[in-house]
């Protein structure tokens, strides 16, 4: 694939779902999880216009940034810190409608208002990443997000033979 367009048109939903057979297409025959997570970091960009959308790669105790779209990052993360290390440390999405109001918030870039994390397991159900969203705008993620953002790590994980 050499270019993605899903209208601006479509509703949030629409664009998932016209969104996850160009990305199944897009992962196939491609092994390497940092390319993956690249072009996924890109295509969600592009197709909703995220403020900062990227992946945290787990390296030891810690998340590590991996490549990403969007404004200067922070680079590391402890387990159980911020958004993204609570999801590591639950094993689950998290949604954040207000990221001033969550316990320990990292502030990567003021900007940030509301925020999205989904895991991405191993074949032993580890964590080795985390997809990490956030928006400008105060409750901006919902169910309909975490639904089709995990069918959309589901794809990338069946990529994953670690």
């Amino acid at each position: 694939m050499d270019h993605l367009y899903i209208s601006s048109t479509l509703s949030k939903e629409e664009k998932y779902v016209s969104l996850l057979p160009l990305l199944k297409g897009l992962l196939e025959g491609e092994d390497d999880m940092i390319a993956n997570f690249a072009n996924i970091s890109a295509a969600l960009k592009q197709s909703f216009n995220f403020f900062w959308v990227g992946f945290y790669i787990v390296k030891k105790e810690e998340l590590v940034l991996g490549p990403f779209q969007g404004t200067i990052a922070c680079t590391r993360i402890k387990y159980g810190k911020g958004v993204c290390g609570t999801a590591w440390k639950e094993k689950r999405t998290v949604i954040v409608e207000d990221v001033n109001q969550f316990p320990g918030h990292i502030a990567c870039d003021a900007a940030s208002q509301s925020e999205i994390v989904v895991p991405v397991f191993d074949h032993r159900n580890d964590i080795v990443a985390v997809l990490d969203i956030d928006s400008e705008y105060l409750s901006h993620f919902d169910e309909t997000d975490a639904l089709y953002l995990q069918e959309i790590i589901k794809l990338l994980e069946q990529k994953i033979c670690i």
